[in-house]
């Protein structure tokens, strides 16, 4: 299968005692591009994925600060931000977004550092990653005000809100990605989506080391797994897997307009391939 893993945090320490075995498990299974996400495990540390990118060109970054950590944000990793957005491996910014469920920033808080990334990535010109949990009025409302116009579009990540919320993203230039959860028994609801909202403007991804797929749940996740998650949404929409795997990959490759096989030798989003 020609696989992308749109979403994976392949950095964190989970990975620590084997991510090489992992990464080799991911090309084995047909994933020809991981995009890993450059929260960092903490917010000091937000260039932490970018060097995963510099070693693998099958590996690209992105960066931001986290809903989770926004309460941490000052000026400094703001700038820190705009020096990351220039690296030639860097193609999203997020994951970004609010986070209602955990709440471990002030709501009020959340919103400021949303809006202040927006502006950022816009001036970079760099489509965003989306991280909303049961705050879908409030994020929408902040995508129309500060971002529809950008034209960017991106991400909706490890979507778990509802149809209608789907297809306003999709009004907005957003592409919605499933995760593993798509794959659980009592997830109908995000394989109801899955069967409405049309394939081309569909990713999958893992959240590794998230949420893993049936028949691995309550594993480490990895993103050798994203394959689970296309045989779920093609049995969702009486499609062989293999065809789920080859439109979402395009869908990907249109979205960050990247070559279909990336390599050293050709150039790559944000400028040639180099060292920063």
């Amino acid at each position: 299968m020609d696989l992308i893993d749109s979403h994976a945090h392949v950095d964190v320490s989970d990975f620590d005692a084997d991510r090489d075995a992992m990464l080799a498990r991911a090309r084995s299974a047909g994933v020809g591009t991981i995009l890993t996400i450059g929260n960092g495990p903490e917010i000091a540390q937000l260039g932490a994925a970018v060097p995963y990118a510099e070693a693998h060109d099958w590996i690209y970054s992105s960066i931001g600060i986290h809903p989770h950590e926004a309460r941490h944000a000052t000026e400094a990793h703001y700038a820190e931000l705009d020096r990351l957005a220039r690296h030639p491996r860097v193609i999203a910014w997020g994951e970004i977004g609010l986070d209602y469920h955990y709440d471990h920033s002030p709501r009020a808080v959340q919103a400021q550092v949303f809006r202040r990334q927006l502006e950022q990535a816009r001036a970079a010109r760099k489509p965003i990653v989306i991280h909303c949990r049961e705050a879908w009025p409030d994020c929408l409302k902040i995508l129309e005000q500060d971002w529809r116009s950008s034209g960017l579009g991106g991400i909706f990540h490890c979507f778990g809100g509802t149809i209608e919320e789907a297809f306003s993203g999709l009004d907005m230039g957003f592409y919605v990605s499933f995760a593993g959860n798509v794959t659980y028994p009592k997830a109908q609801n995000l394989r109801d989506a899955a069967a409405a909202i049309p394939m081309d403007r569909m990713l999958i991804e893992t959240d590794s080391p998230f949420l893993a797929p049936v028949p691995h749940r309550g594993r480490r996740n990895e993103p050798a797994n994203v394959a689970e998650v296309a045989r779920t949404i093609g049995n969702v929409r009486n499609l062989p897997a293999e065809e789920v795997a080859g439109v979402t990959s395009e869908n990907f490759r249109r979205l960050f307009a990247i070559n279909r096989v990336p390599n050293r030798d050709q150039a790559v989003p944000g400028g040639a391939s180099s060292h920063f």
